[in-house]
């Protein structure tokens, strides 16, 4: 006899305009045995805006408290109940709390399930007039000035269109080190506040968006940048050469292994990009101020 248990559903959120809640979603709301909202005082706002009210129990499920109450709505669901995930906006576990909750009721054969919703990042994506054929979500960067450039580099040569998000108090600094990394020409949409009233798509190359982003921008911020260019060695000039070089030399390689690296990468002899490395640490030696020093 096989045991029953409860089902787990992960119920997408709008990310803006209320009208945008999937019809299941007040379904599920007015039903389910408990609900897990990761802010609860939003959860009460979303209720009041579909019209409907929860008769199960609710409970806060977020960043600070996700491990410690997992096992509680693991034991829940062991036991027969239906259990409603919900966070504030978008797809629940999407770089928002859910994933350890998916993950432990997985192991336990329980069923989960979703109520597709609204999605920042396919949104964005579809707006930003970049490739969306191929894409890789990388979620948040990290804080520190460091540890972000050094998870740009990890990405510097992906060719699929890139979608991250960011916080609009670090929006400038991000998109100076993207344009510092990927190249201040790629072009890249910053998207905010995505459905709601003062919607706005910027889009142009990552230095024109990062001059434009000191000036301050509100709001839920989404970014979208155009993967790196499928580039043969006739159309790498010398300066890109150089620059593919130090992004490797600044992710921790050694010069001969970068300029290695980087001749295999263009099909071109090594002697051929350590002649323009060369060149560029001549230049700057002779010319003050015209670049980063290469060392």
């Amino acid at each position: 006899m096989s045991r029953v248990t409860g089902t787990l559903v992960l119920a997408g959120t709008p990310i803006g305009d209320i009208a945008d809640a999937p019809p299941r979603l007040a379904t599920e709301l007015q039903s389910a045995d408990i609900v897990a909202a990761e802010d609860t005082r939003r959860l009460r706002g979303l209720t009041r805006a579909l019209g409907v009210h929860t008769t199960g129990r609710v409970v806060s499920y977020f960043e600070g408290n996700e491990s410690a109450r997992t096992p509680e709505l693991v034991e829940a669901l062991v036991g027969g109940a239906r259990v409603l995930l919900v966070t504030d906006a978008g797809m629940p576990s999407v770089s928002d709390p859910g994933y350890r909750l998916v993950a432990a009721a997985v192991e336990q054969d329980i069923k989960v399930t979703a109520v597709p919703g609204p999605s920042a990042v396919l949104t964005a994506l579809a707006l930003s007039g970049l490739p969306v054929d191929r894409f890789c979500f990388e979620g948040f960067l990290p804080r520190k000035a460091g540890e972000r450039l050094g998870r740009l580099r990890e990405v510097a040569d992906e060719r699929r269109t890139l979608v991250y998000f960011e916080a609009p108090h670090r929006l400038d600094d991000t998109l100076a080190a993207m344009a510092e990394v990927f190249g201040a020409e790629r072009r890249a949409a910053v998207c905010r506040e995505l459905t709601k009233t003062y919607e706005e798509v910027k889009r142009g190359p990552l230095g024109e968006l990062a001059e434009w982003a000191k000036d301050g921008v509100r709001g839920e911020i989404t970014v979208v940048v155009e993967g790196a260019p499928e580039t043969g060695p006739a159309e790498l000039d010398a300066e890109e050469l150089v620059r593919r070089v130090r992004v490797r030399e600044e992710a921790g390689e050694r010069r001969k292994e970068a300029i290695a690296a980087v001749a295999a990468e263009a099909g071109l002899p090594k002697r051929e990009v350590f002649d323009a490395v060369v060149a560029a640490k001549n230049a700057e030696a002779s010319g003050p101020g015209k670049g980063k020093e290469l060392t």
